[in-house]
């Protein structure tokens, strides 16, 4: 039995990765951690019986030990709880699916603690990849990718020589307002931008992949976890999410990942790494495919992902302030109190004002995530 530990049990890539332990049979859940769902967390306890549970605030935690008072578990709360969570003696992978920055510490305490980690919290590369790759090489620990489009790369990439690596053609779906100009953006509600074409997702991510700003975060992992510079990545537009990322070599060859839009394939890849393990669902099929089609990216139209580039080419703490900018300007529009384009805008203003730190530490780049959201509060 292999032994896991899930941060954000009740969000979207916690609930499949539950799914998936459902229906192998052979995984143990040692411990799981969510934000506020506890009705979903309570559920999920009682089903995988893990001996340790997180939830964020000491209310909820107070609550939820009333709820399971019938179990042998441990409540805990807070980023102390999330700690505990992730350095947990039991647990081998650590499954990192909370969004945010909050990632961070418990990521690291989890490979001093010498687990591997299946990495699906781009924050924590994007912010502290300069900290966390050289810890997981000290720690000799795993980093495994869950974003499908990373994963996609790591399977390409399987075998091979990295130092023969040329360039990574990282994919993207183009959101649902590919092919829109920003004169039909202005009047974007929060619903439209919701309805993704092809995948089912967090709320946040969504909203990510409508601004193509997720594509420009995918980028800034992909550059710490493959050991790429910026401008050997090439972000295409292939609309119907069948490839996953592209690898090209220095001999010019070209292998893709292709499968189905469901994360439960990247997820199940990450927990049983190297093995390949059957998985139910749906399978391509090339006869009726028929096409697949690329389109270079939007950036006029998309500036977020402009941004991103402009970013990673500064490096330091700009990443930080990138990432923390489109996080409160993302969940301004969730409540409707800006407008779609405005989330670009809001980014820009903040990278402009921002003096960059060349080698932050973790206490710079949650610093410099505060100041971002101070900034944020005084002026919109």
């Amino acid at each position: 039995m292999k032994k896991i530990a899930i941060l954000g049990s009740t969000g979207s890539i916690g609930t499949q990765t539950l799914e998936v332990a459902r229906n192998n049979g052979d995984l143990e859940i040692t411990a799981l951690a969510a934000g506020s769902n506890i009705d979903l967390l309570e559920r999920q306890i009682r089903e995988f019986r893990p001996p340790l549970a997180a939830v964020w605030t000491e209310e909820k935690a107070k609550e939820l030990r009333i709820r399971t008072a019938d179990l042998d578990v441990k409540i805990v709360s807070g980023m102390e709880g999330l700690l505990e969570v992730a350095a947990q003696p039991e647990s081998e992978i650590l499954v990192t699916a909370i969004v945010g920055m909050i990632g961070i510490r418990p990521t690291i305490a989890a490979m001093k603690a010498g687990k591997d980690i299946a990495l699906a919290n781009k924050e924590t590369l994007v912010t502290a990849g300069h900290i966390i790759m050289p810890l997981a090489k000290e720690k000799g620990v795993r980093i495994l990718p869950v974003d499908s489009e990373h994963s996609a790369i790591f399977q390409c990439l399987n075998g091979e020589n990295r130092v023969q690596l040329k360039k990574i053609l990282l994919t993207a779906s183009g959101g649902p307002f590919r092919g829109k100009k920003k004169e039909e953006l202005k009047n974007v509600q929060v619903e439209d931008a919701l309805n993704h074409p092809n995948w089912h997702m967090g709320r946040k991510i969504t909203i990510d992949s409508a601004t193509l700003v997720n594509k420009g975060l995918e980028m800034m992992e992909a550059r710490w976890l493959f050991g790429v510079e910026p401008d050997n990545i090439q972000i295409v537009v292939q609309p119907k999410s069948i490839i996953h990322s592209m690898v090209e070599f220095v001999d010019g060859a070209v292998i893709a990942q292709l499968g189905t839009p469901d994360m439960k394939l990247p997820i199940q890849y990450a927990l049983y790494y190297p093995e390949r393990r059957y998985l139910p669902g749906d399978r391509l099929d090339f006869w009726t495919l028929g096409q697949i089609t690329f389109e270079k990216p939007d950036m006029e139209n998309f500036p977020g992902l402009r941004l991103a580039f402009d970013a990673a080419a500064a490096g330091g703490s700009l990443p930080t302030v990138y990432n923390a900018a489109n996080e409160r300007a993302v969940a301004m529009f969730l409540e409707k109190k800006i407008g779609f384009l405005e989330i670009p805008e809001i980014i820009q203003s903040c990278m402009e004002a921002h003096r960059v730190i060349p080698d932050p530490t973790v206490e710079q780049i949650l610093e410099t995530e505060e100041e971002t959201y101070e900034m944020i509060k005084g002026r919109w």
